[in-house]
């Protein structure tokens, strides 16, 4: 599985209601923030290898009632305690 972070901008008044939605719809959310800044929230997605993330976005967030605007970022490595997890290191 691989991480999807994706920063969605709603209209007003409707990032809770974006955010339930997103949770209730799409199978792959992992969390769903509500964030300060240029964009309402923040929501981290799995997505199974060979999937496309573009073709995720595009038809499942952006789909989702409220959503105005989305900022994709896509992961490389995760760096925690213990060291890198997942790709070679």
């Amino acid at each position: 599985m691989r991480p999807l972070f994706v920063l969605i901008k709603c209209e007003m008044g409707r990032a809770y209601e974006t955010a339930r939605e997103a949770v209730d719809r799409i199978p792959e959310v992992s969390e769903i923030y509500s964030i300060s800044g240029q964009y309402d929230l923040l929501g981290k997605f799995y997505l199974e290898p060979g999937d496309d993330p573009g073709l995720f976005v595009t038809e499942k967030v952006q789909g989702l009632p409220g959503v105005k605007d989305t900022f994709t970022l896509i992961t490389f490595n995760a760096f925690a305690g213990g060291g890198a997890r997942g790709g070679d290191r």
